[in-house]
């Protein structure tokens, strides 16, 4: 007697291993091919210094009405003049051994965004160009023209780091763009030498120099001017300390007030009502230790 048995289940199971074998190499060579971004520029933690807007090395002096909103500090100098006429708006003043702290900081900073890999190189003068995120380099010097565009292509935590060699200037009356959800809290800009700020021109992001940095008169900036080493002069200016909104990349939007400020783990939330001081108190729940400095910065 023969026994006839199909060999159907065999076949089946070899065409099952066959297609399970070539859909992994299919995606192994998908992945192979597909581009990545190893040196994508990241966020440059300021420190102490993030609260300042004007931060300088041996002096900061300002002409005009500027109105700065953030904080003003010189270290180790300690000359700051031209306040009032200029105003402070929500920041103070702070001299000497006051900022010192900040300083360091601004140092840490400054070797952070000088220190990425470059992803892209950038002509000593594009024109009017539209810029995706990515950390930038230019062989020596740099001048911004006409209208520069940022664009974050919809993602708010999108970053920008230019290093500029042998200084940093703005032409008069130029501008620098944010489009499709880019903020200028996440743009950074690094020269080893000096940087000025055309008349009239409007500038975003942070900027750090190694020297100096002279904003010319008229100029607007959403951002920061920071010198370690040198002097910071300004002439009716109008400069705002950016800050993030609804991204979780540092700072007051990350875990300011809408995460877990009151709205979150308030009085309405887990106030006393609900589980008191002894369940949610600074200590345990919404505290420094869980949201605080230790975690965000």
């Amino acid at each position: 007697m023969t026994l006839n048995i199909s060999d159907a289940p065999q076949r089946r199971t070899m065409a099952a291993w066959i297609a399970g074998v070539l859909t992994l190499l299919v995606a192994v060579a998908v992945v192979a091919v597909t581009p990545t971004r190893a040196n994508a520029a990241t966020f440059v933690d300021l420190g102490t210094a993030e609260s300042y807007a004007v931060l300088a090395g041996s002096t900061v002096t300002n002409e005009g009405n500027s109105v700065v909103t953030g904080d003003v500090g010189v270290s180790p100098g300690t000359a700051v003049t031209g306040f009032p006429p200029g105003t402070v708006v929500g920041g103070s003043i702070y001299a000497g051994a006051a900022a010192a702290g900040a300083k360091a900081d601004l140092g840490t900073a400054y070797d952070d965004a000088f220190g990425q890999p470059t992803e892209f190189n950038l002509s000593a003068a594009p024109v009017t160009p539209t810029l995706l995120p990515g950390t930038y380099a230019v062989e020596s010097g740099l001048l911004v023209t006409g209208t520069w565009t940022l664009d974050a292509q919809g993602d708010p935590d999108a970053v920008w780091v230019f290093k500029v060699p042998a200084g940093l200037t703005t032409a008069s009356g130029s501008s620098i763009v944010l489009q499709n959800g880019a903020q200028a809290c996440n743009v950074f800009w690094v020269t080893d030498e000096s940087a000025t700020l055309g008349s009239g021109s409007t500038f975003v992001g942070t900027l750090m120099a190694l020297t100096s940095i002279t904003v010319n008169s008229g100029a607007t900036i959403e951002g920061r001017v920071l010198a370690r080493n040198g002097a910071v002069t300004l002439n009716n200016n109008v400069i705002t300390r950016p800050e993030c909104d609804n991204t979780t990349t540092t700072g007051d939007a990350a875990t300011g007030d809408a995460a877990t400020g009151d709205a979150a783990t308030g009085d309405a939330a887990t106030g006393d009502a609900a589980t008191g001081d002894a369940a949610t108190g600074d200590a345990a729940a919404t505290g420094d230790a869980a949201t605080g400095d230790a975690a965000t910065g």
